[in-house]
């Protein structure tokens, strides 16, 4: 059986089928402890840099929080913003280069479709995803399906390739979004 985990701007809601989602939604619980979840995630990339001998820097543990701070995907320049906020001055390779660093590491997802960042969920768990990525709203939601990883790596093999990183996105229209107004 697969599990779901809604994940919205203040919430995260275990609902019991496979996915992650992003963006805020309405009727969210007003109890999440957002800087608690930043705290995990950090805590987990400060785990899965020590077993890789990956050295996690400030500048890239900054970049880190601020892709998780509001569990929707985030653009390198809207980093570059809030780097500049806390009185930083980083040139924009910079903020690229942690972000190649953390993708590397397993902490962040890139999503092609939306030239944006997305927190990973399990870092610990080496993954392929798939993403639901809604056109209208850009809500993404995760489906972590190891079905669907081993017949992408299997077909691909039959067809002479190795997966190098097998995010799948697919375009859709969330639930929320497809209510008509």
């Amino acid at each position: 059986m697969l599990r779901i985990q809604v994940c919205v701007t203040r919430a995260r809601i275990a609902i019991k089928a496979g996915i992650t989602m992003s963006k805020s939604a309405p009727g969210q619980r007003p109890s999440h402890d957002h800087k608690r979840c930043v705290e995990r995630a950090v805590a987990a990339a400060e785990r899965v840099c020590a077993a890789k001998q990956f050295n996690l820097t400030p500048l890239r543990k900054r970049v880190l929080e601020i892709v998780w701070r509001q569990h929707q995907p985030i653009g390198a320049y809207e980093i570059l913003a809030e780097l500049a906020q806390d009185g930083g001055k980083p040139a924009p390779q910079t903020v690229y280069r942690a972000l190649e660093f953390l993708q590397q590491a397993g902490l962040v997802h890139r999503l092609d479709t939306l030239n944006a960042f997305l927190g990973c969920e399990r870092p610990e768990d080496a993954h392929s995803g798939q993403f639901l990525v809604c056109s209208r709203c850009r809500r993404v939601a995760e489906i972590e399906d190891s079905v669907v990883n081993r017949t992408l790596k299997d077909r691909a093999r039959s067809l002479g390739f190795r997966l190098d990183a097998s995010a799948v996105e697919i375009k859709a229209i969330c639930a929320q979004c497809a209510i008509p107004s």
